[in-house]
């Protein structure tokens, strides 16, 4: 397991669970024996190769109540959100499980299938005012970032996907979320996790209701984005098409 600086501020509300399980695949164990010693997720993780041959790993999960684990970190990742997002994670799942029993696996996943990927590997949920969505939609990034950039103490940023979360163990300027707009009124994660597992459909999704953001550019997220020529980077701020 690599070295995981559990000390920045995108992966604070992990770090308890996370230590832990960390310290005990350190330890020997593997991944899912790790994650089944100090999680509370719905399902059980399972090695790899619990996986049948030809079966799809959505598919899998969903009538075995069991997720198929690699000893990586992509799959370390993937488990603490089990833990931190369970409602919304079985909702993903019964959707994939739902659109493969109506179109089969097929080469090409179709809209919905390919949405509900994203999100799994690479969504984050952001509560803000009115004025910075108005400003992340409309790709204004000096607005976003500069001119309110004081209404930021009043957003929260939250990530979700585990691919998202994989890569930011080595932060650099490019990574980018696919974001998700969550209720502005929710005090804590369980509230956050019921209302997207709610909130979830698949004619939603198939809208692809994604708005990109280059994580690092949050205000107090990294230190180099209190230089504002940070944000004069076009090939990561990109403007609107």
């Amino acid at each position: 397991m690599l070295t995981i600086d559990w000390h920045v501020l995108w992966l604070q509300e992990f770090r308890v669970a996370g230590r832990a399980v960390q310290q005990q695949a350190m330890a020997g164990a593997t991944v899912a024996q790790a994650l089944n010693a100090h999680g509370n997720a719905p399902i059980r993780f399972v090695p790899q190769s619990a996986l049948p041959p030809g079966m799809a790993y959505e598919q899998f999960i969903f009538e075995r109540g069991t997720v198929p684990t690699r000893d990586n970190l992509h799959d370390f990742f993937n488990g603490l959100c089990w833990m931190r997002f369970p409602e919304t994670k079985t909702r993903l799942n019964q959707l994939q499980a739902a659109e493969i029993a109506a179109a089969g696996v097929t080469a090409l996943r179709g809209p919905v299938r390919d949405a509900l990927t994203v999100f799994d590997e690479n969504a984050a949920f952001l509560l803000a005012p009115p004025p910075l969505w108005q400003a992340l939609e409309a790709r204004d990034w000096q607005r976003l970032f500069i001119e309110l950039r004081p209404l930021w103490a009043e957003a929260q940023l939250i990530l979700f996907g585990h691919a998202l979360l994989e890569k930011l163990v080595h932060a650099r300027k490019p990574i980018t979320a696919h974001v998700y707009r969550a209720q502005p009124a929710i005090d804590s994660i369980a509230q956050l996790d019921a209302w997207m597992a709610g909130d979830l459909s698949a004619e939603k999704l198939a809208g692809k209701p994604f708005t990109p953001l280059p994580v690092l550019g949050v205000p107090g997220w990294w230190l180099e984005n209190e230089d504002f020529s940070f944000y004069d980077d076009r090939a990561v701020f990109r403007p609107r098409r």
